[in-house]
């Protein structure tokens, strides 16, 4: 009995030394991670530590008998560090969740030795490589989420030999090649997702052989062929995302009977064919149909009706209708579907007559798109009670009648476009009442009478087009001078008559007017003077009279000036030569007289046109003019030659004497810097002296310190020379390259001019009162900072409390610097390269709008067309700011447009972040690009800016998607943020090819305004 005593009592000391070995064996393991995970961060995952048991230990889920951990569960933080091969050890390990901590490197092999391992989920980090082939030794996995890494390679066919999984989730990665068809052998997989990725190649058909397949996401590759018969097996298939392939074939035909369950359908931009079957309409759950951008035909069934969880329809650029009158009976079973938000049939055949009924479709509705089809009718007055329209475009029909009072009851609409119809009458005074109007398209109509005055209400409007009617009487006064914001004005081919408003001069935003082929007279007026961004001003075949005036000279944005066909006299001015972006100046068929400049665009035969002009002389020898006569001389002019050569003598010996002193002296003090007066003299500048910038900032006082940049120090001041403050910067010429910086801004600026840039006022190039150099260039004041100080001052201490800045001021913070940018870019004489784009250049003005500033570091590209590396400039010495600098420059290449783009898109990640480039979170393989790029579009609420304040609580959205509510009813700002955040990922791509273009940037920028606008 002692013996048997003895050997329990050995067993069980055994058995817990065992269990202590093991034990200790899990925490060596575990703090081996840490480290690994962390980077060593000392104040990271502080909770593990000696002096609790690691069952304890933050995101540590241990077994309750055996004391080994099960689980390991980290999430959301941001240390970018890699995963440690002693993972292997814990040899308990049921599951693995560390999602959104920023990972770098690859997948350990070592994974493959948890055998007891169930869920490994890697989500949105920045892994690359392969998938290890030892992951296959995992028998009990079931569930592996790699979605949002930078993995590569094959989708690995061994896949297909673990039956056991039910999830398979390898979206948005960097795999390429097929599909394998061994993923047919996962009988038990619930979930596939392979989209957003390089795939191609044909479906493969054994995915057919899934049967409890309930998701299947394959959109975003470039897949091709036809959707395999066997796919239609998948009975149980909830969710099917084919979106943005080269996929061809009739795949609606076999949609309704083989997925009966379905709740979204995803088959745009792809190559289908065929007709939208009625049966179709049979998918009871279906909340989200999209097949836009194919090629489907034939009618659209009244059955869709019977869709009643439906919230989006798109079926736009198909060929749908044959232009007959039946084509949108439709229209009138979608009354049925009350939880509609979007339907979008542009670009098809549609024909036939709205009626009423359309007022009975969803009062969710927020777009109704039927531009570029073949409707005809009236517009009907029950159009009045979709009142959360925010997008109603009919544009490019065969409408008639008059527009609707009704439409006065939209106040929630922002996009109006009913151009290129037979619509007539008078344009109802209702629409004032529409005061969200940021886009009125009414052009190529028949509309009569007058513009309603009550526009004056629309001040949120920045296009309006009204020409090719036949409007008439005055262009109202004091209407679209209340439109500040107002970039392009399109009144041309009417009948308008009398003078141009005065007020227009209040549209410093205004680029393009268009008032040509009226019947407009009397002069142009003064005030124009102030539409400073104004670059096309067409106002040919009028009755113009009086001198052109020279305040033209002054509008230097000007690209185009047609004042042909008018009655103007007088001599040409010569401030025209100012405009050194003028590509087009007509000036025929006036009645202008008296000598041809010859300078800036008159140097150009190409760009001016001059016929009709009878009484002009000089010019170019181009011209073909005669000669400007000699006027006759005067008696006291007429003095002997004689005394003349005997006084210039006398007087010559005397000026060389003194030229060569002075020339010996300058040459002595090799004085370099830029004389303020060729700059004045240049530029036009009102010359000012270091006393009066040394008065207008109290000495350069700290008191008027606003901050300082790359090359000096910028303070506030009041000067007498203007009524508002300015800013004075003064060059710090202490610092190696001030003084090119000076050059290069004052060149830049000098030669161009955007409302959305900022305005030199004057420059100074003196000595101080100790007989120091001085340089300093004097700006407008920007009262409201830069946007480095709303990002990242903390706003309870600071001036600008009031100006914490929401979503929409950012959107319109980042079309102004795009619209600098493209200004720059593609429409001044010379290319201009900025190369330091960042938020401290980004100065706010009264009003918000947003100036692009510090041109020290500019570049000129001498071509306007080509945007080819070959036309790059030269930058061997080419700095910034860290963080912003595109990588190539790093390597050495040139400065580029595409270079510019790399750091606007930082800016953009910046501006939604609230997270600068530099950020101490950033390293090991983390940037600011890769932390977006990772969170787009589900987990974008997790990475933005606090400040924004969206209500959209994570609990809520997390509980939406578990309930298997539709995608639509999702925040809309947490849509446009998503998008917002993509440009800027777009942008700041590391292939420069790959970068988003400034184009593609404002339409995307302006399509996200628009959602935002209600």
């Amino acid at each position: 009995m002692s013996f048997l005593i003895f050997l329990l009592s050995f067993a069980s000391l055994t058995l817990a030394v065992r269990v202590s070995l093991s034990s200790e064996t899990d925490k060596i393991a575990l703090l081996s991670l840490k480290d690994k995970l962390t980077n060593g961060d000392p104040h990271a995952l502080p909770s593990w530590n000696h002096s609790l048991h690691f069952c304890q230990w933050e995101g540590v889920t241990c077994c309750r008998h055996c004391k080994r951990v099960s689980s390991l569960q980290l999430q959301n933080q941001y240390w970018g560090g890699t995963l440690s091969p002693s993972l292997e050890n814990l040899t308990f390990l049921r599951m693995i969740n560390l999602t959104n901590i920023y990972l770098h490197g690859e997948i350990p092999r070592e994974v493959g030795h948890l055998k007891r391992l169930q869920i490994l989920d890697l989500t949105q980090n920045n892994l690359h490589g392969q998938i290890p082939l030892e992951i296959i030794n995992c028998s009990s996995l079931q569930v592996i989420i790699l979605l949002y890494n930078n993995l590569s390679g094959k989708v690995p066919s061994w896949f297909g030999s673990m039956k056991q999984l039910t999830q398979l989730v390898l979206g948005a990665n960097g795999f390429v090649g097929s599909i394998p068809s061994s993923l047919g052998n996962l009988s038990s997989l619930e979930k596939l997702s392979l989209a957003y990725n390089h795939l191609e190649g044909p479906i493969t058909p054994s995915l057919g052989r899934l049967s409890n397949l309930k998701f299947l996401f394959l959109g975003v590759n470039n897949l091709s062929g036809q959707v395999p018969p066997p796919l239609y097996n998948l009975s149980n298939l909830r969710f099917l995302s084919l979106t943005k392939n080269q996929l061809v074939g009739t795949v609606l035909s076999n949609i309704p009977t083989a997925f009966p369950y379905l709740e979204a359908f995803q088959g745009g931009m792809n190559r289908f064919t065929g007709t939208l079957p009625s049966s179709m309409f049979n998918l009871s759950e279906l909340y989200e149909f999209d097949i836009s951008g194919n090629g489907f035909h034939g009618p659209i069934s009244p059955a869709i009706g019977s869709l009643h969880k439906l919230q989006s329809f798109g079926a736009g650029h198909n060929r749908f209708g044959s232009g007959r009158a039946d084509d949108l009976n439709f229209l009138s079973s979608l009354q049925n579907c009350t939880q509609l938000k979007r339907l979008g049939l542009d670009s098809n055949y549609l024909g036939g007559i709205l009626t009423d009924l359309i007022g009975n479709l969803s009062s969710n509705l927020v777009m109704l798109y039927m531009g570029s089809n073949q409707i005809s009718g009236r517009i009907p007055d029950g159009i009045g009670k979709l009142i959360n329209l925010q997008l109603l475009g009919m544009e490019n029909n065969f409408l008639e009648g008059t527009i609707p009072y009704s439409i006065g009851k939209l106040k929630n609409l922002v996009w109006l476009t009913l151009g290129r119809n037979k619509l007539f009458g008078n344009i109802p005074l209702v629409i004032g009442n529409l005061t969200m109007l940021s886009v009125v398209g009414l052009e190529s109509n028949k509309f009569e009478g007058s513009i309603p005055f009550t526009l004056a209400n629309c001040t949120k409007m920045e296009k309006f087009y009204v020409n090719n009617n036949s409007l008439s009487g005055n262009i109202p006064i004091q209407t679209f001078g209340y439109q500040q914001g107002l970039i392009e004005l399109y009144l041309f081919s009417n009948s308008f008559t009398g003078s141009i408003p005065s007020d227009l001069g209040n549209l410093n935003h205004l680029s393009i007017l268009y008032l040509q082929e009226n019947k407009l007279s009397g002069e142009i007026p003064i005030e124009l003077s102030g539409c400073s961004a104004l670059s096309k001003l067409m106002l040919e075949r009028n009755s113009f009279h009086g001198s052109i005036p020279s305040f033209l000279g002054s509008l230097l944005s000007l690209e185009i000036l047609d004042l042909s066909h008018n009655n103007f006299s007088n001599t040409i001015p010569h401030e025209l030569m100012n405009l050194t972006l003028l590509s087009t100046l007509n000036l025929s068929f006036n009645h202008l007289s008296g000598e041809v400049p010859v300078g800036g665009v008159f140097k150009n035969i190409t760009a001016i046109s001059l016929t009709g002009n009878k009484h002009l002389c000089g010019g170019i020898p181009q011209l073909n003019l005669p000669p400007c006569p000699v006027l006759p001389l005067q008696k006291k002019h007429k003095r002997s030659i004689k005394k003349r050569v005997i006084l210039a003598i006398a007087l010559g010996g005397i000026l060389i004497t003194f030229v060569t002193f002075i020339s010996i002296y300058l040459l002595k003090k090799k004085a370099k810097k830029l004389s303020i007066k060729s700059l004045a003299l240049q530029y036009g500048y009102v010359k000012v002296s270091y006393g009066e910038l040394h008065q207008a900032t109290n000495g350069f006082s700290s008191s008027n310190l606003v901050g300082t940049g790359n090359f000096g120090t910028v303070y506030r001041g009041d000067l007498v020379h203007f009524e508002r403050p300015v800013a004075v910067k003064v060059l710090n010429l202490q610092r190696r390259g001030a003084s090119k910086s000076f050059v290069a801004e004052c060149k830049a600026l000098g030669k161009i001019k955007h409302r959305n840039l900022l305005s030199i006022l004057t420059c100074c190039s003196s000595v101080d009162y100790e007989g120091n150099d001085f340089k300093a260039i004097v700006f407008e004041f920007m009262s409201n900072g830069s946007l480095e100080t709303l990002l990242h001052t903390n706003t309870e201490d600071s001036e600008f409390t009031n100006l914490s800045l929401n979503l929409m001021q950012r959107v319109n913070i980042a079309l102004d610097v795009a619209f600098a940018l493209d200004y720059l870019h593609n429409d001044s004489w010379e290319a201009v390269i900025h190369c330091d784009i960042k938020p401290s250049n980004v100065l706010l003005d009264d009003d918000m709008v947003a100036h692009l500033g510090d041109f020290g570091l500019a570049r000129f590209i001498h071509d306007t067309t080509s945007h080819s590396s070959s036309n790059q400039a030269s930058s061997s010495v080419v700095k910034g700011t860290i963080g912003y600098i595109p990588p190539e420059y790093g390597a050495g290449s040139s400065v580029s447009r595409e270079g510019d783009m790399y750091s606007y898109g930082i800016l953009l990640l910046e501006m939604i972040t609230g997270k600068k480039p530099t950020d101490s979170m950033f390293g090991e393989g983390l940037s600011l690009h890769i932390f977006c790029n990772m969170a787009i579009p589900k987990r974008i609420s997790e990475i933005v800016d606090s400040r924004l304040l969206f209500p959209w609580p994570i609990e809520e959205k997390e509980k939406r998607r578990a309930t298997r509510q539709p995608k639509m009813e999702e925040n809309l700002s947490e849509e446009c943020v998503a998008s917002f955040a993509r440009i800027g990922v777009a942008c700041s791509q590391e292939i420069p090819n790959e970068r988003m273009s400034i184009k593609d940037v404002i339409t995307e920028l302006y399509a996200i305004k628009q959602k935002l606008s209600c």
